[in-house]
């Protein structure tokens, strides 16, 4: 699969970053941007977001690794294929991506690190290809089978967009779509805890993208509530894990929604380091000095 350089993105970039748009599947090409030198590091972005989210703890772990910042299928200025079965968005198949992805740039085994969305595709990836994922970064997020279970009572109501996602298609991209900007904007200013973490011109480059993606965001989230949750209780079934050093970070929820993530996390993580971090969900823009270190002291296990 042959890579197409580009000099510089269509939207904001990562500073010192070349841009590539690089085939992984058919009719399936990501762009990535790619910076620094060393051993590899995948960073996987969440929502509603792009691989801008990454500006800050990229551009810091690039001075000793070779970090790989894409925009995951379905998202940013990478393509946007149409969900035929159910499965174009299933996190076996994005894990897939990233794993060609970087076997495209070179490398056969990397650290991978994942955001909120990007975190449940870099767990699928580990479980899928523990032979090219040597460490995991989990940030904000618990395996899909579990998210459903911690969303219980009236804590679920903090899971809106997940139910409302996971909605048969139409409905749900009609309403999004009606009001993209304000529904993609609500959730950046709900989850931020430091507005000013995300800039006026990164907010509005996350809104075009989105805006741009409804159809493919919403195929993304309704997987996790389908094709997903199959994947993630038949390896439960099987007694597959996690068989690389994992690293979990969270906000500090204090007692809710739950109280128990790291026991939870055990039972798929044997090799578990779980810290929190006191800031909002967007953790990679509002401490990403603190970000930086937990991925350095996982790397180093």
């Amino acid at each position: 699969m042959e890579r197409t350089d580009r000099t510089a993105p269509p939207n904001p970039g990562i500073s010192g970053f070349a841009y590539h748009r690089v085939p992984v599947a058919q009719a399936v090409a990501l762009q990535v941007a790619v910076g620094g030198s060393g051993p590899p590091v995948v960073l996987l972005h969440g929502f509603p977001q792009t691989h801008l989210m990454w500006r800050h703890v990229a551009v810091a772990l690039a001075a000793d690794h070779t970090v790989i910042c894409p925009d995951l299928r379905g998202y940013g200025d990478s393509d946007k294929p149409v969900d035929t079965d159910g499965s174009v968005y299933a996190k076996r198949t994005m894990a897939a991506d990233v794993v060609a992805l970087a076997r495209a740039l070179g490398h056969e085994k990397f650290a991978l690190v994942g955001h909120d969305r990007g975190a449940l595709v870099a767990i699928r990836a580990g479980l899928d290809h523990p032979h090219a994922v040597t460490h995991l970064a989990s940030l904000e997020v618990v395996p899909t089978l579990d998210t459903w279970d911690v969303l219980r009572g009236t804590s679920g109501a903090a899971g809106f967009p997940l139910y409302l996602m996971a909605q048969p298609p139409g409905l749900p991209e009609r309403m999004i779509s009606a009001t993209a900007d304000e529904f993609f904007g609500h959730y950046l200013d709900l989850w931020a805890r430091d507005p000013d973490a995300i800039p006026a011109e990164v907010r509005a480059a996350y809104l075009r993208a989105c805006r741009a993606a409804v159809p493919s965001i919403v195929a993304d989230y309704r997987a996790s509530a389908h094709i997903d949750v199959e994947h993630d209780t038949a390896d439960r079934r099987s007694g597959n894990r996690l068989r690389m050093p994992v690293t979990v970070l969270q906000q500090d929820w204090g007692a809710a929604p739950d109280a128990g993530t790291a026991e939870l996390w055990r039972t798929w993580a044997p090799d578990l380091v779980h810290r929190t971090v006191s800031c909002g969900h967007f953790m990679a823009e509002e401490a990403p000095a603190e970000v930086v270190e937990v991925v350095r002291e996982l790397l180093a296990r």
